[in-house]
């Protein structure tokens, strides 16, 4: 289960003076900063580390239909759209998010994304949804057990929500921070790419149906 967050109080986000603030880094919308709820969960990716992320991927955004788990800010789903993806579907269940998220979607005239107000696992469990790049970045304090982490990635290997070459990102606490504890990827996934970020490790992986390679990384 995800760690429960605070309720909306019901105020204007752009008249809240604890609203926290991202900044799209690259593509179309490069530069646009977006008032984002002060929800104690929500953990945008860094600038640094999403400008690394992104790099690893180049070419890989454009025309890629996204998916953002846990979507909280949003950084990384709109990150892509502005880049050149096709579409994004951002998932998290809480409403205030989802607003947010919709309203954000509505200023920046984008048509192509879907916002959904769900768990995680529950929109997994039935979307008929395929994607090409997803986004999985849980809050921290539902990362310190591998669990969460393993149900996700065996949700989404499951037949028809990956194409046969998806990329997968992840983030996660620092001290998962290497191929030997990461356990649980599917043996379809090669990892790519790994780093760390103070106390962020973040992960690329590619999935490999026709022959899985050893779950082996580079750092940058």
């Amino acid at each position: 289960m995800q760690p429960s967050r605070p309720k909306s109080t019901g105020k204007s986000l752009a008249s809240s003076g604890a609203a926290h603030r991202l900044r799209i880094i690259g593509g179309r919308w490069r530069g646009t900063r977006l008032n984002f709820p002060d929800i104690a969960a929500i953990r945008p990716t860094p600038d640094r580390v999403r400008e690394t992320v992104f790099n690893w991927l180049q070419d890989k955004v454009v025309g890629a239909r996204c998916l953002d788990l846990f979507a909280g800010s949003g950084a990384l789903g709109l990150e892509a759209l502005s880049r050149g993806a096709q579409s994004a579907v951002f998932v998290d269940r809480e409403t205030q998010i989802a607003r947010y998220l919709r309203d954000t979607l509505a200023r920046l005239n984008c048509e192509q994304a879907q916002v959904i107000s769900s768990d995680a696992l529950s929109f997994l469990n039935t979307s008929t949804q395929n994607f090409d790049l997803v986004f999985l970045d849980p809050p921290f304090a539902a990362t310190q057990s591998t669990d969460l982490l393993a149900r996700l990635c065996v949700e989404l290997e499951k037949p028809g929500r990956l194409s046969p070459d998806a990329w997968i990102y992840l983030e996660c606490p620092s001290n998962l921070n290497s191929p030997a504890a990461l356990p649980f990827w599917p043996v379809t996934w090669r990892l790519h790419r790994s780093d760390q970020a103070g106390l962020v490790g973040y992960h690329l992986a590619q999935r490999i149906t026709d022959s899985p390679a050893p779950n082996n990384a580079s750092h940058s």
